[in-house]
């Protein structure tokens, strides 16, 4: 057996430890990446590259092939998870909601993604998938560039809200700002749609405080602990320590969220980081698996 076989396995028994631990039928992740390869291959080039969106170094823990990726998800004990894809520019969001789409179907574990851009055709594309399943869309105001309150977007927002929807949405100024970064834009937003279900990337990461007071303000609203937490994340944006009562009384509206495989550790970390907040095994369910399976439950 290799080191790198040695160290999935044990990668592989604490995740497996973690859930089991807590009496869970497995674990729901609702920020994790499948794209088309060549996509995805660009992606890690720009990672690789410490791009200016990313700005330090950034190894990715997984970068095997998709068939191996879903394989070790799935030996996690990884029982629900998405194709978080999007757009940099017009032209590309129906093209990869078509893929995402196919991949669904082979993929029944995958919750089918969706994404948009403001677009002419946006509310077509947007309206013909979610009529025809899609679960969950993502939306990445900091890649895309664009202002979540262009007007070519408000009927997609009234859309997504009236349908429920869940949208996750990369719309903190971290690991480097955006032009439409930050809880600005998103506050404005839902002062217009207030009831969509707007799922808030890294915890809203640097911004912490903002987007958990926007989630007091706006019941459907959401957050994923992607990257949140971790070593690597509490070295350069740390989560304020005053704000952790707040964790605990929105323990019904955080969900897990990894960004597998693009992370630069090993999957079970962003688990024990979750677990040494010392927030209780309750809390921990709801995070890992009930708040999402309600919510999924509630959108399908």
């Amino acid at each position: 057996m290799s080191s790198d076989e040695r160290d999935r396995g044990r990668d592989r028994d604490d995740v497996l430890r973690f859930w089991q631990r807590l009496g869970l039928p497995g674990i729901i992740d609702v920020h994790t990446h499948f794209m088309p390869e060549r996509v995805l291959r660009k992606v890690w080039a720009y990672f690789d590259s410490a791009g200016p969106l990313t700005g330090l170094e950034w190894p990715i823990t997984y970068r095997q092939d998709e068939d191996e990726r879903l394989g070790l998800l799935r030996s996690f004990g990884v029982v629900g998870f998405t194709s978080m894809l999007y757009p940099h520019k017009p032209g590309m969001a129906s093209w990869l909601n078509d893929w995402a789409a196919g991949f669904a179907a082979e993929v029944p574990d995958c919750l089918r993604t969706a994404t948009f851009f403001p677009e002419e055709d946006a509310e077509a594309y947007v309206r013909e998938a979610v009529e025809s399943g899609a679960r969950v869309f993502k939306s990445h105001l900091q890649v895309g560039a664009y202002d979540p309150n262009d007007p070519l977007l408000d009927p997609v927002w009234g859309l997504l809200a009236e349908a429920g929807v869940p949208v996750v949405t990369h719309c903190g100024s971290g690991p480097a700002p955006g032009a439409y970064t930050g809880p600005g834009p998103v506050a404005r937003l839902l002062a217009r749609h207030p009831r969509l279900r707007l799922v808030v990337a890294h915890m809203g990461m640097p911004e912490y405080t903002e987007f958990l007071d926007l989630a007091v303000a706006y019941p459907e609203v959401r957050l994923d602990t992607t990257m949140a937490f971790t070593d690597f994340t509490e070295a350069f944006s740390p989560f304020p320590a005053v704000e952790r009562g707040r964790l605990a009384d929105l323990g019904d509206r955080i969900l897990l969220g990894t960004d597998f495989p693009n992370i630069p550790y090993p999957y079970v970390h962003q688990l024990h980081a979750l677990e040494r907040l010392g927030l209780g095994d309750d809390w921990l369910r709801a995070v890992c698996h009930g708040n999402a399976d309600a919510l999924f439950r509630r959108a399908g």
